[in-house]
């Protein structure tokens, strides 16, 4: 009996598509077709009749040439055998080396494939150069997978220093609302174990956003990373099997994350825990107070805060302290902002400058960008001592912070500088409290929130506390 193998390759082509039979379909009459075939032809002709004899059919759907089929599948497995040994990747539908890349259709092919009707008129490339093409797109698209995974790396490095910058926040905090509260008088004790338990809460929350933001980086860090790994698979595959599986590698590597963005307001908010801690309780004990309190978070790494957060000084070298989006960078030079905004009513506070020989004092808006590339001094409105015959100043190109934007320069330096915002009547003024001197007013009409200001790039600045008074009224008794 001869083998499959020695019938001659026509026993096994569909007379109307002249290809090996694919799911070949059995007529009354005898013959075989491709099933796709055979419809398409009845569909054309509008007749259900044998393509070879002509004669009728009276079923729609023939009946599956099972045996045909098996022996078709036989006869292309023995074909890509003897060709390649079994290890080279054959057509499927004819068994040929596949030379040719189809542009149309994005999938290697063989040359019968070439002349067949279903690649008429499409553009073929040999597969070396197909594949070399091809590479050149997917190593762009690895290249921007590259540089999204650096980009969320970085912010992951930064809220892991924010996460450690929270812990230690929460611990100097703590450290001092103890040293505050011992001072006071045993039945304060209430008062500094619900400071306590506040901040605890505020540190298992500061800590809980950063570690799901951590998780969050993570997890799509992983994610960029196996898309990056079955790429780079790809991308050292052979030739052909890189094609097969180009058009499916590309739709996965379709990246659609977002760019990472760090967490703003992650860090412990200092100022409500800290800020004015003894006025705060001085409805029993009378202690004097400060207006305004600094916001530690937003000081520039070349200024220290005090622990009262009522002083600020500048220190060499700088410090290392999250970048977090609400602090002002090295580019921004050395400012700081108090903890809380106004957008209503009058307020007044002092500020001993000492006579340093740099400094600017004022209010900025709250929507105010705290980094060099988007800080602007048009937006704060201010009065600063100049200092231009200092070299310093020069090297680091200061001297453009008091001739841009609102602001007033005192020709003559002073010790102290009261502020007073009126946003009801649209008016910032200063003035000197201890020679009873008006400095400037600025008149404008803040239509958002508005943050106490502060810069020294030489010396130290301190915010005053009120001077509390008591009224005894008397009355005549009937």
């Amino acid at each position: 009996m001869a083998s499959k193998s020695s019938l001659p390759e026509d026993d096994f082509n569909c007379p109307v598509c002249f290809d090996i039979f694919k799911d070949p379909v059995l007529l009354l009459c005898s013959h075989s077709f491709c099933k796709d075939c055979l419809q398409k032809f009845w569909r054309e002709k509008k007749s259900k009749e044998c393509p070879v004899c002509r004669r009728q059919s009276s079923m729609d759907n023939p009946p599956l040439n099972l045996s045909l089929r098996n022996v078709c599948e036989s006869f292309l497995k023995e074909k890509s055998q003897r060709a390649s040994g079994g290890s080279e990747v054959l057509c499927s539908l004819h068994g040929e080396r596949l030379k040719l890349f189809c542009l149309e259709d994005k999938q290697p092919v063989c040359l019968v494939c070439q002349a067949s009707r279903k690649h008429s008129g499409h553009q073929f490339l040999p597969i070396d150069e197909a594949a070399l093409d091809y590479k050149e797109q997917l190593n762009a698209v690895l290249e921007s997978l590259q540089e999204k995974l650096e980009e969320f790396e970085e912010v992951k490095e930064t809220c892991d220093q924010t996460a450690s910058h929270v812990k230690v926040q929460a611990h100097q905090s703590e450290k001092q609302i103890k040293e505050e509260f011992e001072k006071l008088h045993q039945f304060l004790k209430e008062e500094e174990e619900a400071r306590i338990r506040a901040l605890k809460e505020e540190e298992e929350q500061k800590s809980l956003i950063m570690k799901e933001k951590t998780e969050e980086l993570s997890k799509e860090m992983s994610t960029l990373s196996d898309t990056i790994t079955a790429i780079e698979k790809q991308m050292v595959a052979e030739d052909i099997i890189f094609l097969q599986n180009f058009k499916s590698t590309i739709e996965s590597s379709t990246c659609t994350l977002q760019k990472p963005q760090q967490v703003s307001g992650a860090l412990i908010d200092v100022a409500k825990h800290l800020g004015n801690l003894r006025f705060r309780v001085w409805d029993k004990n009378q202690s004097a107070n400060t207006p305004v309190v600094l916001d530690p978070n937003t000081a520039n790494s070349s200024l220290i805060v005090s622990e009262d957060l009522t002083s600020l000084k500048r220190t060499d070298p700088r410090q290392t302290l999250p970048d977090n989006p609400e602090r002002f960078d090295l580019n921004a030079y050395y400012c700081v902002l108090g903890s809380e905004g106004f957008n209503s009513g009058s307020h007044y506070w002092d500020v001993e400058v000492g006579h340093s020989p740099g400094w600017c004092v004022g209010v900025t808006t709250e929507s105010n960008q705290r980094k060099g590339d988007t800080f602007s001094w048009k937006r704060v409105w201010r009065v600063g001592y100049k200092f231009e015959e200092y070299d310093e100043c020069k090297t680091f190109n200061e001297l453009r912070w008091h001739v841009t934007g609102p602001v007033h320069i005192l020709k003559q330096n002073l010790h102290t500088l009261r502020v007073h915002l009126d946003l009801d009547k649209g008016q910032l003024s200063f003035s000197d409290p201890l020679q009873n001197t008006h400095l400037h007013t600025f008149k404008h009409t803040f239509t958002e929130k508005v943050l106490p200001f502060f810069r020294s790039a030489f010396s130290s600045l301190s915010i005053l506390p009120l001077k509390p008074s008591v009224t005894i009224e008397q009355r005549r008794l009937c």
